[in-house]
């Protein structure tokens, strides 16, 4: 069995988010945000979730989002390196995580409806890896469409293809 097919047990939930937020803490030490609590929490996809909340946390988030990519994928870094295995870890700023995922669930269900209703495959713009996850996700129980994606790095984009 390989690592990432491990059952994860409570205690090592609790060591990667100790771990996650050890590193999250380090790096927030860079950063001029005052006094910040950060909240965590077990997401729907079994993916552990901190969410940063404080006073003026804009430049956490960065412009569209980019600096929050870049730390999450820093304290994901750290944490596999420090725990030894890949286990997902989200990092979010009050909520703005759970905003932009709810943007992107409407923009896949709708991509999909167009993509079924012209019969002609939906290519969407270029997304993070976190944004394609969601999308797959989204629509993975939709009988009518399937989903790939295509493309290489910052060009990487989901594909909707009708069935």
């Amino acid at each position: 069995m390989s690592p990432d097919e491990r059952e994860i047990t409570d205690e090592m939930l609790d060591d990667i988010a100790d771990t996650a937020i050890a590193a999250l803490q380090d790096i927030l030490k860079y950063f001029n945000v005052g006094d910040i609590t950060i909240d965590e929490y077990e997401g729907d996809e079994g993916e552990l979730i901190l969410d940063i909340t404080g006073d003026d946390l804009a430049v956490l988030i960065g412009r569209h989002g980019k600096t929050l990519d870049a730390l999450q994928f820093l304290v994901s870094a750290i944490t596999v390196r420090t725990i030894g295995f890949r286990y997902p870890v989200v990092i979010d700023v009050e909520g703005y995580k759970s905003r932009q995922r709810q943007k992107l669930e409407s923009i896949a269900r709708s991509s999909a409806n167009r993509a079924v209703a012209q019969r002609h495959e939906v290519k969407l713009r270029p997304m993070t890896p976190y944004e394609r996850r969601i999308v797959h996700i989204t629509l993975r129980d939709d009988d009518r469409v399937v989903t790939a994606s295509e493309g290489e790095g910052g060009a990487r984009r989901v594909v909707i293809t009708p069935r």
